[in-house]
């Protein structure tokens, strides 16, 4: 019989009664238990008492001998503190609080491995952390896992991985001035079913030092109220940012409140978003730009945002996607920005079929601009109250585009225009012969 996820939670619940009622000491043979518990004597001080010395200690005996250290709930007033490998330390959910004093860092990770976290709280106290603090830094780590924490109150980024390995699952990240959680060089890294709120920065980074595979897995996380404080062009405000990082699978995260974009993917090849609900942003709602090649853009549903899927900058290296099955509504004009109000917009070697794009107050689907156009095919899409439906560049160096089976309706300038730049040319594609560059057949417009 295979024993899944919830199995092991809820025998872990039992086993957690288990311990509280027996004393919590290093021996199996008092407790009956494989693996008991200790506190080496630490008790919460109430956030009054400087236990930075003695939780050192505490962690440092439980790691020497494979022991879990649990904190009991209540306050611990500490500055940093530093885990060495095999260290494992729980608490109470929402009760066994580290408080931060001091040091650029609550709890600090660096070439280590087996690293367990759960229960605990980390409370940054809106102290200085430092420009390159956070709550939790962890650099060449290896088989991380860190679950059902909180981590609150950060005056920079609230978890910092570098070279990380592992899991960061069921957590909260919440209130930091900078990114809730940024990781760069990850090693093989899963983060799913977290709660990210009230960033400053990004909800989510992921990064690579030099273009590469990443692979990071982010899946079910739900990210919110995530703001642009440190200014920029949409480098931050976003909820999850992906940098040089190749193969990231980004998919089921609801992700909505935020001064950008839901997904902005930048110079991130083999990308895919799929089947996320994204909701009230102040940029494009998913974004592959520059060298991101081959993403897979599907099943996202989009509603309230200055424009629903952008997959450009041909000019900079970026082709190859397609784009599925998305559902997208209710866009609307930034006044200080170009360009906006569109629903879906490509430029090369890109399949757009299968969506449904609704309200959008300029462009239903863009093919292409200027020059930037090659190898486009648009078909099976469903588009309605646009202002134009479907409109493709005819610079003399663009390349082929089809345009076919698509139904149009409700627009007010036409439901298939040819273009020059923003200014559209001759009649409505829809019901003309098209250019030579151009193949237009068996569209319903209306």
């Amino acid at each position: 019989m295979r024993v899944g996820r919830r199995e092991v939670l809820l025998g872990g619940v039992g086993l957690g009664f288990a311990v509280a009622a027996g004393p919590r000491i290093g021996s199996s043979r008092e407790t009956g238990l494989p693996h008991a518990y200790t506190t080496h004597g630490i008790v919460p001080g109430g956030g009054k008492t400087d236990q930075t010395a003695a939780l050192q200690a505490a962690a440092d005996a439980a790691a020497a001998t494979g022991t879990p250290l649990f904190l009991p709930a209540g306050i611990y007033s500490t500055g940093k503190l530093t885990l060495k490998s095999g260290t494992r330390i729980e608490g109470v959910p929402g009760q066994s609080i580290l408080r931060y004093r001091d040091g650029g860092t609550l709890l600090a990770l660096e070439g280590v491995e087996r690293i367990q976290l759960a229960g605990l709280v980390l409370d940054g106290d809106a102290k200085p952390l430092g420009e390159q603090g956070a709550l939790l830094k962890a650099t060449e780590t290896k088989h991380l896992d860190i679950t059902n924490c909180r981590l609150i109150g950060s005056t920079a980024t609230g978890m910092g991985l570098r070279k990380v390995s592992g899991r960061i699952e069921d957590c909260e990240i919440g209130d930091s001035r900078k990114d809730g959680l940024f990781s760069e060089d990850a090693s093989g890294l899963e983060i799913a079913y977290n709660h990210v709120r009230d960033c400053g920065g990004n909800g989510i980074s992921v990064l690579r030092s030099a273009p590469g595979e990443d692979a990071t897995i982010l899946t079910a996380n739900r990210i919110e109220r995530v703001g642009a404080t440190g200014g920029g062009s949409g480098q931050t405000g976003n909820g999850i940012d992906v940098l040089r990082a190749g193969s990231v699978v980004i998919s089921g995260n609801r992700i909505f409140d935020c001064a950008s974009s839901a997904i902005r993917a930048s110079a991130a090849s083999n990308c895919q978003m799929i089947g996320n609900s994204c909701a009230r942003l102040g940029d494009v709602a998913l974004h592959a730009e520059f060298s991101c090649d081959g993403a897979v853009i599907a099943n996202n549903h989009v509603d309230e945002a200055t424009g629903g899927i952008s997959v450009i900058n041909f000019n900079r290296g970026r082709h190859l996607a397609i784009i599925q099955g998305n559902q997208i509504r209710n866009l609307f004009l930034r006044k200080d920005a170009e360009l906006r109000g569109v629903g879906i917009a490509v430029e090369a070697d890109s399949v757009v079929t299968g969506n449904f794009i609704e309200g959008a107050p300029a462009y239903g689907v863009v093919i292409g601009w200027g020059p930037h156009l090659r190898d486009v095919s648009v078909t099976g899409n469903l588009i309605r109250n646009a202002l134009i439906g479907i409109s493709v560049s005819i610079d003399p160096s663009a390349g082929t585009v089809l345009i076919a089976k698509n139904s149009i309706a409700g627009t007010k300038e036409g439901a298939i225009r040819a273009m020059s730049g923003p200014t559209s040319v001759g009649p409505d594609l829809a019901s003309a012969k098209a250019f030579g560059n151009i193949a237009v057949y068996a569209n319903a417009a209306r």
